[in-house]
């Protein structure tokens, strides 16, 4: 039988350079995202997931905004954020600023949520890193009452220790449809994938290096879980790095510098030493970077489709400073050549 995949792109707004090299402004790379999305919509990819940072390499730190202004100008493609940093957000003022997103979209809105891989928003927002955990279990619990029908229809009750309770409380816009799609975005814990299956949650996990089919066991542990709950399983998502050009040499020879610089940047603030070209070498021979010619790309993809069993991939299409005429060739390809080979491989 075929398998159906859904073939999604993520981005961060990645604050990328002109021709000089020089950082373009946050708000050109903004209006530059929106303009990815829409050829992405044109070319009929399924979902385009734009992330949430809170720091100068990173221009997007209000996803829903940009996926709004995006809905204006596509017709067809899902949208979504790829995450959404509930932890030091307010669940109920998400829960609406994706409503109003799935209401100007006609439906399309879809939700990611996760604890996020920076930690700049603690600070900023005026949350504790000691509460790191707990934050996010307390908020995860409250959004997943939140889009509960019957809560949506009669109001919600809850309570907790890191935010005022809630009691019949009613929360507007509803979702026209009666459901927002809402992922739970996962880097690599057991409990947490434990708990995406609890509140009956999509899981996404963040395959950012290594080799995809390690995370197997993961996979096997959210069925077994559904299993125990006696319910059927939810879907199942990759988000994981790649680019794409013309032939194989080119599409590494163009993403190695400023896959390099990022993954420096945020590595010396993580006390991981500098990337040889070896290391990413092996990440794009057998690791989780989907960097080549649409064939290699279509094949990699496919292949970790058929291992994992997922039924989304989203490749996270910008990288450092790589330029936003690059990406837009790199979205092209993915369009009109990587998905039609992994349809033609899966079926």
């Amino acid at each position: 039988m075929a398998q159906h995949l859904e073939l999604g792109l993520d981005t961060f707004g990645d604050v990328t350079a002109d021709a000089d090299g020089r950082p373009l402004p946050h708000a050109q790379v903004i209006r530059n995202v929106i303009d990815e999305a829409v050829l992405a919509d044109g070319l009929g990819i399924d979902f385009f997931g734009v992330g949430e940072h809170h720091r100068a390499d990173f221009a997007v730190s209000a996803p829903e905004v940009v996926l709004a202004a995006i809905a204006g100008r596509t017709s067809r493609i899902h949208l979504g954020s790829a995450v959404t940093v509930l932890s030091s957000d307010e669940p109920v003022r998400v829960f609406q600023r994706f409503a109003t997103l799935d209401a100007a979209s006609n439906g399309r809105a879809e939700v990611i949520l996760g604890r996020g891989s920076f930690t700049e928003s603690f600070p900023l927002f005026g949350y504790e890193l000691s509460q790191y955990e707990k934050l996010f279990e307390e908020k995860l619990d409250l959004f997943a009452a939140l889009i509960r029908q019957d809560a949506v229809k009669s109001g919600v009750t809850w309570r907790g220790s890191t935010r005022a309770p809630l009691t019949n409380q009613s929360v507007f816009p509803p979702i026209e449809s009666g459901t927002l799609k809402t992922w739970v975005g996962v880097g690599g814990s057991p409990e947490s994938v434990i708990r995406a299956a609890r509140y009956d949650l999509p899981l996404m996990l963040a395959i950012i290096g290594g080799d995809p089919k390690r995370f197997r066991s993961y996979v096997d542990l959210y069925h077994r879980a559904y299993q125990q709950l006696g319910k059927p399983v939810k879907p199942i998502g990759i988000h994981s790095p790649g680019y794409v050009a013309d032939s194989d040499a080119q599409a590494r020879e163009e993403l190695w510098p400023d896959y390099k610089q990022m993954r420096d940047r945020i590595g010396a603030e993580r006390g991981w030493p500098p990337m040889g070209r070896q290391e990413y070498d092996q990440e794009a021979d057998h690791g989780s970077l989907y960097v080549g010619s649409p064939e290699t790309v279509a094949r990699k993809i496919a292949a970790t489709a058929k291992a994992l069993g997922i039924s989304r991939f989203d490749m996270k299409y910008s990288a450092g400073h790589l330029s936003h005429e690059k990406l837009m060739r790199g979205i092209e390809l993915y369009g009109t050549k990587v998905i039609p080979l992994v349809r033609e491989i899966l079926a």
